[in-house]
């Protein structure tokens, strides 16, 4: 597997990233997260009632591998909002903590 994403993979998570208001990049499904930081990432979403899109990295390779570049961010789960990247779940723990990821979602949630 290449290190470097693809034109089509940067085109196919731009798209995802575009046309979800919230959407979170995770191992595994908002159902069966395949790992502590997107289960806790999915719990965070949840709490707030978020209406949110997932997309399961594990089941695509260039789109694990692509999502890393298209954010210039080495982990997942990513989180994007209205086409915005905010981060991982430390961050968004972080942000929920703060009360600030509340007030970014306030319009969807």
């Amino acid at each position: 597997m290449s290190d470097i994403s693809t034109p089509e993979s940067t085109a196919r998570i731009d798209q995802i990233v575009k046309s979800n208001d919230i959407v979170l990049f995770m191992k595994g499904t908002a159902l069966f997260p395949q790992c502590g930081f997107s289960s806790r990432a999915v719990a965070i979403l949840d709490r707030l009632g978020a209406k949110y899109e997932t997309v399961d990295v594990l089941q695509d390779p260039e789109i694990r591998q692509g999502i890393k570049q298209y954010s210039d961010w080495p982990t997942v789960p990513q989180l994007y909002v209205k086409g915005e990247f905010v981060g991982g779940s430390d961050i968004m723990m972080e942000m929920f903590e703060s009360g600030e990821l509340q007030q970014m979602l306030g319009a969807e949630a």
